[in-house]
């Protein structure tokens, strides 16, 4: 495992954390006071807080489904979050054995679990990296220690993007991490968008603004822009919900407005 002993690790339990937050709304016990406060909040501006998060999992299950089913053995997974069975190297390995999967997360208590995300198979390969997604040479070179780079591996950034600012370097981040990558590799992106509710969006944003972190949902448009040069495979950019639903786990959320979040996966030629 990359990165500083699980034993010394010190986690600031003084303001809220995405990845935390994560776990509190999928029911998880890996969380705090303050992310609670805050999840409690955004539930406030958008009652379904809990569901969207279950949407983002299911998305996750069924795109690693079909890489796997389409001959990706290689995935690399940044912005991990807390374990919640099942990850994603149990649903590669499930039909894949040989399945080599690299975690990064830059949450202390993620690496706190970290030996629950390396319960590989014998055949296959899991690793765990601490650190931010931004510093994205220091990633590449961890990973490439369990990665070939000479075959396809398909990079995930589920509900990352969006805590990544235009100003901070968010395409410019993609854009490294695939630079590394060969053709036949894939880019897997799940966001967050204000195009259905704006007013909610601008005050989810002020709420993270004042908790001193950054979110920035992203209209389907600028969305699409993160696949510039891609191939986009089938249905192209979707709703999160409504990507491949025939590959298992959709979530039922009722009422008529959709989640609000984007979805997609592209080959890189």
């Amino acid at each position: 495992m990359t990165g500083q002993n699980p034993d010394a690790v010190e986690i600031d339990t003084s303001k809220p954390h995405p990845a935390r937050m994560y776990d509190w709304f999928l029911g998880g016990k890996d969380n705090y006071p303050v992310d609670e406060l805050m999840a409690e909040e955004l539930l406030a501006l958008d009652t379904r807080g809990r569901d969207m998060a279950r949407v983002n999992r299911a998305f996750m299950h069924r795109a690693t489904r079909w890489l796997v089913g389409n001959g990706v053995r290689q995935f690399l997974d940044i912005g991990t979050g807390i374990p919640t069975e099942p990850n994603l190297h149990q649903i590669a390995q499930q039909a894949a054995p040989d399945a080599r999967v690299v975690y990064c997360d830059n949450d202390p208590i993620v690496l706190a679990h970290a030996a629950a995300l390396l319960r590989s198979t014998p055949e296959g390969a899991t690793e765990y990296i601490q650190a931010d997604a931004r510093d994205s040479e220091s990633i590449l070179d961890a990973a490439g220690e369990i990665l070939d780079f000479g075959r396809p591996v398909a990079l995930s950034l589920l509900a990352l993007l969006h805590f990544v600012d235009d100003e901070d370097g968010a395409a410019e981040l993609v854009d490294r991490l695939l630079g590394r990558l060969c053709s036949g590799s894939y880019l897997v992106l799940s966001h967050t968008t204000g195009d259905f509710d704006p007013e909610g969006a601008a005050q989810a944003r002020a709420l993270y603004r004042a908790r001193g972190m950054t979110l920035r949902p992203r209209t389907r448009v600028e969305f699409t822009r993160f696949f510039h040069g891609l191939e986009l495979v089938e249905p192209g950019v979707a709703l999160s919900a409504e990507w491949h639903p025939e590959l298992g786990e959709v979530i039922d959320v009722p009422g008529h407005d959709p989640i609000p979040g984007y979805a997609g996966v592209a080959r890189k030629r």
